[in-house]
């Protein structure tokens, strides 16, 4: 684990929390939050991202991961039932500078998905045209929705 930094993101996102859209906190824990990735044409994009700066998954506490591994499945379970899509890709890099912080993308894998957009070719759908981004009303209507299936989820409670 390393000390937060005005340079991570996740922290700076983290520290204004209670002042986010709701694509920036559809739910969360005293360990985890989730939000809606930024600079995607993929309605649904969600990160998983823990509410501490870690920047090694092996850095991660016994909780966290615990919690970790049921959100995974109870976002996955929401986004199929929000999006229709056919499974969800979880994926973890955090290797761009400035995005260090771990986290984890689940991404709404649908079933039209063009072959070569599918597996690791999904990262195509990130950085694209502003024109091709998700408007920022549509990451919050798919946030509020996602949050509808996850209020009950035991490991992410609502803000």
């Amino acid at each position: 684990m390393t000390t937060p930094s005005e340079d991570c993101y996740s922290c700076r996102q983290g520290a204004s929390y209670d002042t986010l859209p709701p694509r920036e906190r559809i739910v969360s824990d005293a360990l985890w939050r989730v939000t809606h990735a930024v600079r995607t044409s993929m309605p649904g994009w969600l990160v998983l991202v823990p509410r501490r700066h870690v920047t090694s998954i092996a850095d991660l506490t016994e909780d966290e991961a615990a919690g970790l591994g049921l959100l995974q499945v109870h976002v996955s379970r929401a986004l199929q039932a929000v999006t229709g899509c056919a499974k969800t890709y979880v994926a973890q890099f955090a290797e761009k500078p400035g995005f260090e912080h771990v986290h984890f993308h689940v991404v709404p894998r649908m079933a039209g998905l063009a072959p070569e957009l599918r597996g690791p070719g999904v990262f195509a759908l990130l950085n694209p045209t502003e024109a091709e981004r998700v408007s920022t009303a549509e990451m919050n209507r798919v946030a509020l929705a996602i949050r509808g299936h996850l209020g009950s989820v035991p490991s992410a409670s609502t803000p």
